[in-house]
């Protein structure tokens, strides 16, 4: 009995290490450039002033104010994920595997408050998922942009 719940525990535990592992390398994916500058602009989103005043500040904040910021700009980011310059509106695998990331994280994050643990490790990694929603938004609008479309093309995105 105790051996089959040490090989659960550190079944669960590699699980784990695996999805951080590989939410870690989606993550370090280089743009040819900072799409999600204009994207926050356009959007008047948060992350960037939340991610700033995290790390400049070491005073207190409010956590859950925090939260609603960071689940509003989640809830745009997908949006414009799902709908802005993608045909086939819906998410790719990586996509769908970032969002469920971000929703654990999340979860993690009010754990964390309820918990009084360390949440700002856990606010900067959900900053860090929504910089890379507004990067891959950004470079979808501007490949759009950019790219020579036919009359028929004009005609479908109507």
């Amino acid at each position: 009995m105790f051996l089959a719940a040490l090989i659960l525990i550190l079944s669960t535990a590699l699980f784990f290490f695996y999805l951080q592992g590989t939410l870690q390398r989606i993550l370090r994916r280089q743009f040819d450039r900072e799409y999600f500058l204009s994207i926050v602009n356009a959007n008047r989103l948060e992350f960037p002033a939340v991610r700033k005043a995290l790390e400049e500040m070491n005073a207190p904040f409010d956590s859950l104010q925090l939260q609603m910021k960071l689940k509003c700009d989640f809830r745009a980011l997908t949006y414009l994920l799902r709908n802005a310059a993608n045909v086939n509106q819906r998410y790719s695998l990586e996509e769908r595997f970032v969002v469920l990331c971000f929703r654990l994280v999340f979860v993690s994050l009010i754990t964390r408050h309820w918990l009084r643990l360390r949440e700002k490790p856990a606010i900067l990694k959900l900053t860090a998922i929504l910089q890379y929603f507004a990067n891959v938004v950004g470079q979808r609008i501007n490949t759009l942009c950019f790219e020579p479309l036919t009359a028929s093309d004009h005609l479908m995105n109507l």
